[in-house]
């Protein structure tokens, strides 16, 4: 790899400092040109860092002041914790002195922060949030946007289908990337206007590869390589694929630990099992990116543990390496002059 240096609010999310310090020493062993800029309580850092002999000089502390909390308005971060760990960390990357921000913190104060201090590409009326998913053809779907825009307009799921197609392109090589639009079904007739008009919008552009609707219960099947939804829709279906993937690793806990037949029958399962929470382990998943801004910024859950967060690191790594808003930003406008020709 480059040279990357990433910019990481150590203070938020629900464990801060603990879970990001390991986290951070964790990645940077195997990253050796890599560097990382720990933005926060200055004293709590250098307090948890004493614990670990391993500490490297490509790894710098960044006081900050203040902290967003996790249940804090949007609006009052943006306009009164100008010296957060998360606001100094996303100017670090305005500045150039970062390649990207990675944050466990409050999402919305994080997005709109983000929004203001990087700005969107242009071609691009909102930044959305990506993230993939393991499906049963064994190669991953992203899904956008996951929560970051509520209130959607036909242009901006166009725009996000774009900008899906190019980060499945970029990341996972795919040379035509099979974009599906997320309805309730797959009739002409199915969904509301927004779906409607945004099916009629990529159906008669060249942008992107549009494959139609996809529904809900198909999106694991491993067909799709991008779905596009609102961040209504798409907050939804992550939530309830988090949570239903909770429930079945409890209900095989259950069956296997029921009694001694069950606990002989789990021992002999073991490698099976093994391979199954490997595949949907959620750790593996963490870390969605705010695709569409000036700049990589990468979201990791809020109760992420260290194995979780170093993973939403290596996302960031993979983002600043690619260039992805510079590819995105290219591919846009490219795309986008494309498809105002052939309207």
């Amino acid at each position: 790899m480059s040279n990357v240096t990433i910019a990481i609010d150590a203070m938020g999310g629900d464990h801060g400092p603990p879970v990001v310090v390991p986290a951070g020493l964790q990645v940077l062993a195997r990253y050796p040109l890599l560097h990382l800029i720990l933005v926060g309580d200055s004293e709590l850092l250098e307090k948890e860092l004493a614990k670990f002999p391993n500490r490297t000089e490509r790894l710098t502390i960044q006081h900050a002041s203040e902290c967003v909390e996790m249940n804090e308005s949007p609006a009052h971060a943006l306009r009164t914790k100008k010296n957060s760990s998360m606001r100094i960390a996303i100017n670090l990357v305005k500045e150039g002195k970062a390649s990207a921000c990675v944050s466990a913190g409050n999402t919305g104060a994080l997005m709109a922060t983000a929004h203001f201090v990087l700005k969107t590409l242009p071609g691009i009326d909102r930044a959305a949030i990506i993230s993939s998913f393991p499906t049963k053809k064994g190669r991953d779907v992203r899904i956008l946007d996951l929560g970051a825009n509520v209130d959607s307009v036909p242009n901006n799921l166009f725009q996000f289908a774009v900008m899906g197609s190019v980060m499945a392109s970029a990341i996972d090589t795919i040379p035509t990337p099979q974009v599906y639009l997320l309805n309730i079904g797959h009739e002409d007739n199915k969904g509301n206007e927004l779906v409607k008009q945004t099916d009629r919008l990529l159906t008669h552009s060249k942008a992107v590869h549009y494959a139609g609707y996809i529904e809900a219960d198909k999106i694991y099947d491993g067909d799709a390589d991008v779905v596009v939804c609102d961040g209504f829709v798409g907050n939804v279906t992550l939530k309830t694929t988090e949570g239903v993937a909770i429930l079945i690793s409890q209900l095989l806990k259950d069956a296997f630990y029921r009694n001694g037949w069950t606990k002989l029958a789990a021992l002999i399962s073991l490698p099976v099992l093994k391979s199954l929470i490997k595949r949907m382990d959620p750790d593996r998943y963490n870390g969605a990116i705010f695709i569409g801004l000036k700049g990589v910024v990468v979201k990791s859950h809020g109760g992420a543990k260290t194995s979780a967060f170093a993973c939403a690191i290596e996302k960031a790594i993979v983002q600043a390496e690619k260039n992805i808003p510079q590819k995105i930003s290219a591919e846009v406008e490219r795309l986008l002059k494309l498809s105002a020709h052939d309207s």
